[in-house]
């Protein structure tokens, strides 16, 4: 049985949208598929493929359609860059986590300062009243 991994059309008309889906080259292009591996949406630029899947139909001898093939190396392209997108993204995170403590520390030897300078003058206006006491 010859298998293929080709493009299955869902949406309404003038509004296409695939589903990456493995079939026998017999079945018809919207028929009987064998499984589900993805979708593809041109209007919005938005595609997901199981690529474990793809993989695991490859060696079991399935040819995967020109579009299809395209969308493959596409998303192989962009795992990569998803990688590198998160590793990212947690260095800003932790750069923003870094930066919070430094304004919670901040903000504690603010508070610190304040404290001092409250029990300063807190102890001055003693030594005044002691003063005014004696004499």
């Amino acid at each position: 049985m010859a298998v293929r991994i080709r493009l299955k059309r869902t949406g309404s008309k003038n509004k296409a949208c695939y589903r990456v889906v493995v079939a026998d080259v017999r079945s018809q292009r919207d028929g009987r598929i064998i499984e589900n591996i993805g979708y593809y949406d041109p209007r919005h630029n938005d595609e997901k493929i199981d690529l474990e899947r793809v993989d695991y139909w490859v060696s079991c001898g399935a040819q995967p359609s020109e579009t299809v093939a395209d969308l493959i190396k596409r998303t192989r392209r962009n795992a990569g860059n998803s990688e590198v997108k998160v590793e990212t993204a947690k260095k800003v995170e932790t750069a923003k986590e870094v930066e919070t403590a430094k304004k919670v520390e901040t903000a504690k030897k603010v508070e610190t300062a304040k404290k001092v300078e409250t029990a300063k003058k807190v102890e001055t206006a003693k030594e005044v009243s002691n003063k005014d006491a004696n004499a």
